[in-house]
């Protein structure tokens, strides 16, 4: 099969500065949503998409690679919080998608820590793969508020578990095996904020480029509010072999391509 991608970012319209940060980079794709301010934020993120970056060159991943990935990430979050003190209380997000081996094929295996999300796109369906671990997630899952609510109430911004914390975060995992036509959208909350699920659906629907795609979201995005920073990764997986070897993942977009900081 031929796993296609492309990525976008954009500093939206109240930030004054970009602490997201994205990789795509042909097996490992990431978007990492920095919180602690001004250059902290970007530090966090970035070393998280640098560190899962060095999966993308292994020749294969396991489960187990992903998850000592994300511990060593927040490692070195800690660490670099001890070598400079102005960066306490940084910390970010961390979703993704990643071929692993599972049974000895390829498999998908899609991740996050915080409230960055993984979509589902097949059979013109989208479906939210992720599970926020976030404030107002658990008062919807406690039946308290509406997801309708959700959207205004105070504490929207407020997650449950980010990278950079003392006590490890533990990552929710899926792992399954890839379909052919299915697409994923990696986001950052400053898209989910924005668009609902229907737009979201509708945009992906209409661009078979992921680039494209990915640069469509992020002009919604900005342009219903742009209240945050939005970031976005698309990856296609496309009719061919049995196994995901057939890789273009050399998105147009400078932050990606880079897989630091936007």
């Amino acid at each position: 099969m031929t796993v296609r991608a492309g990525a976008a970012t954009d500093v939206g319209r109240v930030r004054q500065h970009n602490e997201d940060s994205i990789l795509a980079d042909r097996t490992v794709f990431v978007v990492a949503d920095g919180m602690g301010g001004h250059a902290a934020g970007e530090v966090a993120s970035g070393i998280v998409t640098a560190t899962l970056g060095e999966l993308a060159s292994a020749p294969t991943r396991r489960r187990e690679d992903l998850v000592d990935a994300l511990a060593l990430a927040n490692r070195r979050i800690l660490e670099s919080v001890a070598k400079h003190p102005e960066q306490t209380g940084m910390g970010t997000t961390a979703a993704g998608l990643a071929v692993v081996t599972a049974g000895g094929s390829d498999h998908w295996a899609v991740f996050n820590v915080g409230d960055s999300r993984v979509y589902r796109f097949l059979d013109g369906q989208l479906r939210l793969v992720t599970v926020d671990h976030s404030e107002v997630r658990e008062l919807i899952d406690a039946g308290l508020i509406t997801e309708e609510e959700s959207a205004r109430h105070p504490l929207r911004n407020v997650v449950t578990r980010s990278m950079g914390s003392e006590s490890l975060p533990t990552p929710d995992i899926w792992v399954f095996p890839p379909h052919a036509g299915e697409r994923f959208v990696i986001c950052s909350d400053g898209l989910s904020n924005e668009l609902s699920t229907d737009r979201i659906r509708e945009i992906v629907a209409t661009h078979d480029d992921p680039q494209v795609c990915a640069e469509a979201l992020v002009s919604a995005g900005v342009e219903s509010g742009g209240r945050d920073n939005v970031s976005v990764i698309v990856v296609a997986l496309d009719s061919g072999d049995d196994d995901l070897d057939d890789i273009d993942t050399a998105p147009r977009g400078s932050a990606a391509a880079a897989g630091g900081p936007g």
